[in-house]
């Protein structure tokens, strides 16, 4: 896999990314320090994680998954330049008091969450720095319309560069990114950044998978115009195109162990949603019809599309990652991305 430059910047970065959220949850810490001895030796040495991980987030295990990366470099002191290392700030608080208190996210916390991470991540810089999810009011994660009556901003985009910027210059930083933006949010870093001469952010990490398509509704003409990479999480819908599910649903006794059936089932999040689960069967079944299994149609998809930057995978065991990597072989013909694109149009993005 050649590397990909991230943005307007000098990362380098593999177009796969190992997502490590279920590290200190669904993985135990000798198994994740397995996964990633093998992501590396592959030439996946690209790294993303969180402030608030293991998921779900529970106080009991937040920054957990960033303490597991730091036992494994402080394990391997002359591997930490080899791996390219992101991280995230987590926004204004969605029921985790233990984060931060208070609603905002003001520049005094993005430092000192930057701080923390450092010291769990056992590093002294992070070289992909993010913002979890915005500081103002944003339809995010299931929430589909934008409503003015719950703005809530404390804390100017500006303040939050000047922030950042300050972390890039003292070297604790090395570049800035964003999640779970929007088209807005992410003219305004780049428009601010470059009026005040501040870091530039290089990418934003969003949803982007066969049932949630969103990120082609303007935001890719934004970010290719502005040169800002996608990195492209839950390309498997959380398991969904992965077919696991088709058979019992996330529901039943029967449902296999995973992220949906163990977590989304009780939560009804967007990936749990019945639509959302009835396209995903759709989308399988179009795999098998086609020879591929679901996770190849799935991965393969994303992989391929001009539009991503890095695809961020989440994996529990080493089999996994072997089949994820595997798939960056397959290739859509022509037909089978038609057949997706007219599914969509009948069903459109039902894990928005």
């Amino acid at each position: 896999m050649e590397k990909r430059t991230l943005g307007r910047s000098d990362l380098q970065v593999a177009p796969i990314c190992l997502g490590t959220m279920t590290f200190g949850e669904q993985v135990g810490e000798a198994d994740a320090h397995a996964i990633l001895d093998h992501a590396l030796d592959v030439g996946v040495d690209f790294w993303d994680t969180a402030e608030m991980y293991a998921v779900p987030a529970r106080e009991a295990t937040y920054g957990a998954t960033e303490a597991i990366l730091g036992r494994w470099l402080a394990a391997h002191p002359g591997k930490r330049d080899q791996v390219v290392l992101a991280s995230k700030v987590a926004g204004p608080s969605r029921g985790m008091p233990w984060i931060r208190a208070g609603k905002g996210m003001t520049a005094q916390d993005i430092v000192a969450s930057c701080e923390g991470s450092l010291r769990r991540l056992q590093t002294d810089y992070i070289d992909l720095y993010q913002i979890h999810w915005p500081e103002r009011n944003v339809p995010a994660f299931g929430a589909m319309y934008f409503d003015p009556a719950q703005e809530r901003t404390q804390t100017s985009i500006l303040e939050q560069l000047q922030a950042l910027d300050g972390l890039v210059k003292a070297g604790k930083v090395r570049h800035i990114g964003l999640s779970n933006e929007t088209p807005y949010g992410v003219h305004e870093f780049v428009r601010l950044a470059e009026e005040h001469g501040l870091a530039r952010v290089v990418s934003t990490q969003n949803p982007y998978c066969l049932t949630n398509r969103s990120y082609e509704n303007a935001l890719d003409e934004t970010c290719f115009r502005l040169d800002v990479g996608l990195l492209a999480y839950s390309p498997l819908a959380f398991g969904a195109l992965t077919g696991k599910y088709d058979e019992t649903g996330i529901f039943s006794a029967e449902a296999p162990r995973g992220r949906l059936s163990l977590y989304e089932a009780t939560q009804k999040q967007r990936w749990a949603r019945e639509s959302a689960l009835a396209a995903a069967r759709r989308y399988n079944a179009l795999a098998r019809e086609h020879g591929l299994t679901p996770t190849q149609l799935a991965l393969a998809f994303v992989y391929h599309k001009w539009q991503v930057a890095s695809t961020i995978i989440g994996v529990t065991t080493l089999g996994q990652l072997t089949e994820d990597l595997v798939v960056w072989q397959v290739r859509l013909g022509p037909e089978v991305l038609e057949a997706i694109d007219a599914i969509r149009l009948e069903l459109r993005d039902p894990a928005i």
